[in-house]
Parts: C-alpha cells; structure tokens; sequence
C-alpha cells in the first residue's frame, strides 16, 4: 500500500482483525516511518539514535494496537507516540553532562560529522541554534517551521494549549535568532 492508495478507515478496519493486522500494521510503518523519522531526527539530531527510537514508536504502537481507538487519526496517534518517546530519551539524556569547555561546538560537531548531513556552515549553526532550544521550544519549533502543522493540530498532539504553543514558538524563534546573530 502507498500514499495514493492509502484509506485511514480500510486500515483501522484492518488493524482490529486479528487475520490483517500484520500486514495492515506493515503498510502503517511503511507509509510513516519517513515521517516520524524527521520528526524525531530534528529534536535528536543523531542517526542512529533517531533509527532507535523509530523502532522503538513502532514497537510501542504495535504492542498497544489493541488500544488503538480510531478516535484520531493513526499519524496523530503515531506522533504522540513519537513525542513521547523523544521526550524520554532527551530528558534521559540530559542527565549525562558535558564539561562547559567542551560543550560549545559539540552539537556542530556531531552534526557535521554525521554522514547523513550534507548542509554547510549556516545550516549546522541553525541546527546548533535548535538543539540549544529546551526540548518542548524544540518541539513546538521544529512541529510549526519544518513540518508546517497548525496549532490546532500540535495542541492535539501535545496535549497542551494553543496559546502555550505560540508562545513556545515564539520564544524559541527569539532564541534562535539571537544564537544566529552572536556566532555570525
């Protein structure tokens, strides 16, 4: 199954008998693992740690299909997953800390020795900008400007209100403007 021939109620359909579950699951990863994949990739910046966490959303989603409502759409119960995934892994890992002297530049660093980057002096002190942002301007941030999502529809997501999400965004472009223009 692809996007063009994709019907969201044909799979819950699917997704509830226990005969088609598998392969209705099969067509869900493949028509969203891109998708989540850059979700998560822009708040963990890593590869692998983005491949890891896609397996884990998925992994999480299969074991709780049963669960699964049809209330929502199955890319919002995918995100919420997703989000809730990242989240735990960054707050997980920001108990590891950096010495300060070596902070600066590390995420820079990691980005550009990634394989997968391929962007130049501008886009890694973007992402470096982004990466400094606390997780949940991070979100809000990479949900509204690469991702293009309505408030509405991130306030669904993240079980928060839409005013909350403007303000989240609006400090963090604040933020990452002044990071632009002190390393510039």
């Amino acid at each position: 199954m692809t996007r063009n021939n994709y019907d969201e109620k044909e799979i819950i359909k699917q997704l509830r008998e226990e005969q088609t579950r598998a392969g209705a699951f099969s067509s869900v990863v493949e028509i969203y693992s891109e998708q989540i994949y850059w979700h998560i990739r822009r708040m963990v910046f890593s590869h692998e740690d983005t491949n890891d966490l896609v397996q884990e959303t998925f992994i999480k989603a299969w074991t709780n299909i049963g669960k699964f409502r049809g209330e929502s759409q199955i890319s919002t119960w995918l995100y919420r997953i997703a989000i809730n995934e990242t989240l735990t892994f960054l707050s997980r890992n920001q108990q590891v800390k950096v010495p300060i002297d070596t902070a600066e530049g590390a995420v820079a660093d990691t980005i550009e020795s990634d394989a997968y980057f391929n962007g130049d002096r501008a886009d890694a002190l973007f992402q470096e900008a982004i990466s400094r942002l606390p997780a949940k301007q991070r979100l809000a941030f990479n949900m509204k400007y690469f991702e293009d999502m309505k408030y509405e529809e991130m306030s669904k997501l993240l079980d928060t209100s839409v005013g909350a999400l403007k303000a989240s965004y609006h400090i963090a472009v604040k933020k990452i403007e002044e990071f632009l223009k002190e390393n510039n």
